[in-house]
């Protein structure tokens, strides 16, 4: 499952990607916004794009598993920079933002990203399309250096999560 979310600075990119992903016979549950809005905030959609991810993750098998049958995440704004801020605040959540294929291959290869966030403003579509394919087609290298790297993040989360408990 691929959960997407966009503001209205990313919700005509949404919208065209969603044909995309149709086309592509890849399953996705659009998040919203569902209507263009001139006056809605991005931390709306990525909160729920990464909450879906992560809590989707939870169910899923024993992790690691082929990223082809783990739950994904696509937000997209103006510069997606805010919408990476917000969904990393969701425990599980992994999001990056992507400017180019480099950059999309790096996010799955080194840092497993889970999330990933597109510029509907700085990108153009036909780089758009490459840089999903590229995500959507690239493994975690699962290289003991990104999995000691990924696990001290989660680690990290759960202090803080314990932290935030007492």
């Amino acid at each position: 499952m691929i959960f997407l979310g966009a503001d209205h600075g990313g919700y005509h990119l949404k919208e065209k990607l969603k044909k995309w992903l149709k086309e592509w016979e890849l399953v996705y549950e659009d998040l919203g916004n569902t209507d263009f809005d001139k006056d809605d905030d991005y931390p709306r959609y990525a909160f729920a794009v990464a909450e879906s991810v992560a809590n989707e993750e939870k169910k899923g098998k024993e992790y690691p598993y082929p990223w082809n049958k783990r739950p994904k995440g696509i937000l997209i704004c103006r510069s997606a920079i805010g919408m990476v801020i917000a969904a990393n605040k969701i425990k599980g959540a992994k999001a990056g933002a992507a400017y180019n294929e480099r950059m999309a291959k790096l996010s799955r290869e080194h840092n497993d990203a889970n999330i990933l966030a597109l510029s509907e403003d700085l990108v153009d579509e036909i780089l758009i399309i490459r840089i999903l394919k590229t995500w959507l087609d690239t493994e975690f290298s699962g290289e003991d250096r990104h999995k000691r790297r990924i696990r001290q993040i989660g680690e990290y989360e759960v202090k803080i999560q314990n932290s935030n408990n007492k």
